[in-house]
Order: C-alpha cells, then structure tokens, then sequence
C-alpha cells in the first residue's frame, strides 16, 4: 500500500513542473517516482516476487523497439545536425528510462491489476486535494511565494502551462468514472463518481480547446458503449425493448427535427466558440497557423531522415512568429506522433501506434468503457501536444493493458462456469 502510494504521489506531483529546481527537470514529483522505483527494486533483491504478465511482455516488446528506434535517430542525428543538441537528448532519453522503468516495473507484479487499481484510487484522492489546493492558490486564498497559478487568463495552477494541466485533468476524469463502474460497493461507486468533477472544473478552468474536444470525445465513446452494453443485455429485459423503440423512433424523430437543423447549428457554434479560448478569436487562429507550420516542419524533417528519425530531443527551428526570439531553439512540433517522427522516425511511430491501439482493443474487448474513452481522450491530446514525457498518461496507458489483459484472461473461465 505505501508503495502505491509513493507513486500516485509522485503522479500527481509531476504536474507540478513550477516547484522543479531552477535549471533541473527535477521535483517532488520526479522525486516520489524515484522513491517508487528505489523500493520496488529493493523488495525484487530482497525476494519479492515478479511475474511475466501479458501486460509486462507487451510493454516490454514495445519498449524494446522504441529503444531501438530513437538508438538509430540519435546516430542520425549526431552525424547529419550541426551541432547536434546533446543537452535536450540526454533530458528527453532520461524521461523514457523513467517511463519505461516504471511501466515496467507496475506492470510486472504478481497482483498485477490490483495494484494498478489501488494506485488508481490514491491517485484520484491525491489528486482532487491537489486540484483544490491550486484552486485555493489561484483565488488567492493563501499565499504560494513565487508560484504564478495564471497564464494571463488561462489557469495553471502549479504547472508551466495550462496544457500540462488539462492533460492531467483529462486523465483523472475518465479514470475516476473507471473506478467508479468496475466498482461493486454504492459507496466507491458515489467516491469514483465525485472524483471526476474536480478535474472537470479545473479543465475548463485551463482554457484549453483540446481538453473540451478530448471530453467531448471521451464522453462520447463512452455514451456509444454504453448503449452496446445496454443492447447486449438479456432480450426480455425492458432494457432491450426500449433501446429497440428508440432505435426505430429515430430515423422518425430526425426527420421531424429537420426544420429546426439551422437555429440548432447555430447555436451549437455559438457553443463550440463559446467554449474556446478567446471566444474562436485572434488567440485561436494564431495557434492554428502556428501549428500548421510546426507540422510541416517536422514532417520535413523526419523525411529528410529518411524516416529513421534523429534521436531524443526537439528537433525544429524556433517558429516565424513575433517574438520568436524568446522561443526555445531548437523547437518541438507539439504533436506527438510528428515529434516522435522526428526523433525515432517510421519505426517509433508505428510502435506507438500498435501500443495505443493494443491498449483500446484489449479494453474494447474487455468491455471496460471509461478506459476505452480514456485512450480516446488521450488520443485527442497527442494530436496537438507531446505527451510522451507525462507520468501520468504512461500509468493510464498500463493501467489500460494490464486491466484488459486480465480480464481478457478470466473471461474463459467465467464463461466455462
């Protein structure tokens, strides 16, 4: 229990990249995950013991060929870039040891899921007291020394930007609502339930456009399978015969909604700007064209490497925008597929893409639908940012193979009994 706790702790104290020591990507967060790693390699010395699940041999192969991948980037990259930037390879290499050490190593113990589930709830309690506490600190409530929780009108809390953040919410709340309906007690049922809308508040309070399309979207997924749970129900039940009804009012009812198809478009742009930040104006479109330019970049780049990459690290010049001088150089595409395009090439895309895709199947099959939406919200988020360094999104990602994983391994013997 402690060490599951050490690591929801560590998880929820990643995203407080303000309180990392000046000039060094560390914290207290990526201290609390270095405690986890130090005490779980401990208990395996001292005779703990680890187990060669689905979940760690599936981690394990893609780690392995994403190693392998960003290896042949970074000896593209240190012949082919002039001067080649050491410095943000050996931060971005780091940040991919630690990830791949701990999804590893969570995914290999014996109890497996239930750890992984365990951690979840210290995870979500940890977390809504944190988001409280930066909600406290951005309202003024206490004072919080140097820490700026606002990003002109945009709320950070303790992060570095906003994003950073509404990632983190994007997570907790779909998780919450996992643990709530795998859950058989009322009481964890109601806790799971409540845990989601503290991160749901505190998204929107971030401003971020992409964290509305990536609930929209989670929502979604999960309202769509749970009405295929519903249909998969027993056919005498009311339940299937409503659902029956309903399937045959609609073609009816939509069509005697057409007349009002125009006054509702309206006002569901009204919405949608309504919902993005700077109401859909100038901040929006600079963003856009912004990243439109990022993303020709890269996949220029990762072209002209042969699609082999160029190792860890950003990999694109400073942008042509006003006051680029104050960018980093060189910059990242902030898209999560374009980037890793850029540093492990083809290879690093495609095993990404076969891990993402591995994780919403196995859960697809095992019919857990929050982590199905989960895995689409995250998806959402690496389209328009680099995801790939966050604690937090590699949990949700083993969490995702380890639970389906298991489930798809008793499924048989349910079945049989």
């Amino acid at each position: 229990m402690i060490r599951n706790a050490t690591l929801a702790l560590g998880l929820v104290a990643s995203s407080a990249s303000q309180l990392r020591l000046p000039g060094l990507p560390l914290g207290p967060g990526e201290l609390c995950l270095a405690l986890w790693l130090g005490l779980s390699i401990t208990g395996i010395l001292a005779g703990a013991q680890v187990a060669a699940t689905p979940a760690l041999q599936r981690l394990s192969a893609f780690w392995t060929v994403f190693a392998l991948a960003l290896s042949i980037g970074a000896l593209i990259g240190l012949l082919v870039e002039n001067p080649p930037n050491v410095g943000a390879m050996g931060h971005d290499a780091m940040a991919y040891v630690l990830m791949a050490a701990i999804t590893c190593l969570a995914a290999a113990e014996p109890e497996g899921q239930g750890s992984l589930r365990q951690t979840g709830w210290f995870l979500i309690g940890f977390g809504n007291v944190f988001l409280t506490i930066q909600v406290a600190i951005g309202w003024g409530w206490f004072n919080a020394g140097s820490v700026d929780p606002w990003y002109w009108d945009r709320f950070r809390g303790l992060s570095e930007n906003p994003n950073q953040l509404a990632l983190y919410c994007a997570v907790l709340g779909p998780l919450a609502i996992h643990l709530a309906t795998t859950s058989t007690q009322a009481v964890a049922r109601i806790a799971g339930l409540a845990g989601a809308v503290m991160p749901l508040v505190v998204g929107r309070l971030t401003k971020s456009d992409t964290f509305v399309v990536a609930t929209f979207v989670g929502f979604a997924s999960f309202a769509v399978l749970a009405v295929r749970a519903w249909l998969s129900a027993p056919h005498h039940s009311l339940r299937y015969m409503t659902a029956i009804f309903v399937i045959l009012a609609a073609p009816l009812s939509a069509i005697a909604m057409l007349p009002y198809a125009a006054a509702l478009a309206t006002d569901a742009e009204v919405l949608a700007l309504s919902l993005a930040k700077d109401k859909g104006g100038e901040a929006t479109s600079q963003t856009a064209n912004l990243r439109l330019q990022l993303w020709s970049e890269a996949l220029r780049k990762g072209l002209e490497s042969g699609s082999l990459g160029l190792g860890p690290g950003p990999h694109l010049p400073q942008p042509n925008v006003a006051n680029h001088q104050d960018l980093p150089n060189p910059f990242e595409a902030h898209s999560t597929l374009l980037d890793l395009f850029t540093q492990g090439g083809l290879v690093g895309v495609l095993a990404l893409l076969w891990l993402g895709g591995s994780a919403a199947t196995l859960a697809l099959r095992a019919r857990l639908d929050a982590l199905v939406a989960l895995i689409a919200s995250l998806a959402v988020f690496s389209i328009s940012h680099f995801i790939l360094r966050q604690p937090v999104v590699w949990f949700a990602v083993t969490l995702c193979v380890a639970a389906g994983s298991a489930r798809a391994l008793t499924a048989p013997i349910l079945q049989r009994r």
